[in-house]
């Protein structure tokens, strides 16, 4: 165990480093995208960043793999509920989802100062919202739904809040995924299990972990107007905290 720590700190550099250069270049990739080519060219553009990304992973000789024997619609408004254990789940369902356009709750300090990250959140259609401010959230979050409603895309909530750092699911807060129903009353709950995501922080941000597959299992989806709200947020929970492998 000590040798492979031993060896993960330079294979640790060389993927931060990609990772790093990958978000630059595609800071100024998007603005010119966005600005040139307006929503669909900034979309092209943050897809191929995301599959750069994920394919980072393969130089501290991870994988990401996508499980999914379901046939979701495309023209049909999402909620993709999913479990939370570290940055690369957004990373993941950010690829694996792309053609039904995943946008993201995202805390509002996340708004400023990352490359690539901040840029995207600020104009792709994502949330930004401040989690100890329910006057600015709560509105925020139902313009949100009926945003995801009128254009058809998913919206994605991880409802733990915060990431998992040893894989065990925490309780799901449910205020976010209430609004979000009631605001896209049409749509479909997409539940989602990550697995191992964890794993490639279990030391931490440095070093990086290695030998992990990051594995994003797609559950059979609900159609919301056939439950009430209490009814299909305990199904997704259970549905997607029955398969987190430990």
């Amino acid at each position: 165990m000590a040798i492979k720590k031993i060896l993960l700190y330079p294979i640790s550099a060389i993927f931060y480093l990609a990772f790093s250069l990958t978000l630059l270049l595609f800071h100024v990739v998007q603005w010119l995208s966005y600005n040139l080519g307006g929503y669909k060219a900034h979309k092209v553009s943050v897809d191929i960043m995301n599959l750069s990304l994920k394919n980072c992973l393969y130089l501290a000789f991870n994988k990401a793999s996508y499980t999914n024997q379901h046939n979701i619609p495309t023209n049909t408004p999402l909620i993709i509920i999913s479990n939370h254990q570290s940055m690369f789940d957004i990373i993941a369902i950010s690829w694996y989802m792309r053609k039904h356009h995943p946008k993201f709750i995202s805390k509002i300090e996340l708004g400023k100062g990352i490359p690539s990250v901040s840029y995207n959140l600020n104009h792709g259609g994502s949330v930004l919202i401040d989690r100890s401010n329910a006057r600015q959230s709560l509105p925020a979050l139902a313009k949100f739904g009926k945003y995801i409603a009128e254009t058809k895309r998913a919206a994605v909530i991880f409802p733990e809040g915060t990431r998992s750092k040893n894989g065990k699911p925490k309780e799901f807060n449910t205020t976010g995924l209430k609004i979000l129903l009631k605001n896209i009353p049409d749509g479909l709950v997409v539940p989602v299990t990550v697995n191992n995501s964890w794993k490639l922080l279990k030391y931490g941000m440095f070093p990086f972990n290695s030998g992990i597959n990051l594995n994003l299992k797609v559950h059979s989806p609900l159609k919301i107007n056939e439950y009430s709200a209490d009814e299909i947020i305990a199904l997704a929970e259970e549905r997607i905290k029955q398969d987190i492998k430990l």
